[in-house]
């Protein structure tokens, strides 16, 4: 079975959903369906439906959530020592040739990324291209809108 890569800090917020899902939403649901077999006939209850679709949802995600920790290599990134090349964990900083404007990001777990919150997934186009590069280095980015030029400005290890 192959291991994604996941910070701790990712695995916590996923830990933290689990344990809403499990112990707040599982028995608010099943309260919910219980309330609503007291209506009476099942087949014409509304309610009861749509909180059989919550439950169903809501056990969905568990599932997942469970699946995606089992398969996740947890990676304290704050124990890597500083290489000064682009690796899981690292934020950079990168400088677009053509627009003259810089972003930040941090290389993190697909199910971390963030892009409005400067969090890109380890296998995004940027992510790939970038992998195993220094400060300076120029890389193309290969996007949907064309080829993008950036250079690496900095490379940060946390």
């Amino acid at each position: 079975m192959a291991k994604f890569p996941m910070t701790i800090n990712g695995a916590e917020k996923l830990r933290a959903e689990l344990n809403e899902l499990k112990s707040v939403q599982r028995p608010r649901i099943t309260a919910a369906i219980a309330e609503a077999r007291e209506h009476g006939d099942l087949k014409e209850n509304a309610e009861y439906h749509a909180a059989r679709e919550q439950q169903s949802f809501c056990e969905g995600r568990i599932t997942e959530i469970e699946s995606k920790l089992a398969e996740a290599e947890i990676i304290d990134v704050t124990a890597i020592a500083a290489s000064g090349r682009v690796i899981f964990g690292t934020t950079i900083t990168l400088y677009n040739v053509d627009t003259d404007e810089s972003v930040t990001y941090q290389i993190v777990g697909e199910d971390e990324a963030d892009v409005p919150a400067g969090k890109i997934s380890v296998v995004s186009p940027i992510a790939r291209a970038i992998m195993g590069k220094s400060e300076g280095d120029e890389i193309v980015v290969k996007a949907p809108v064309g080829d993008i030029n950036y250079e690496i400005e900095t490379v940060m290890h946390l």
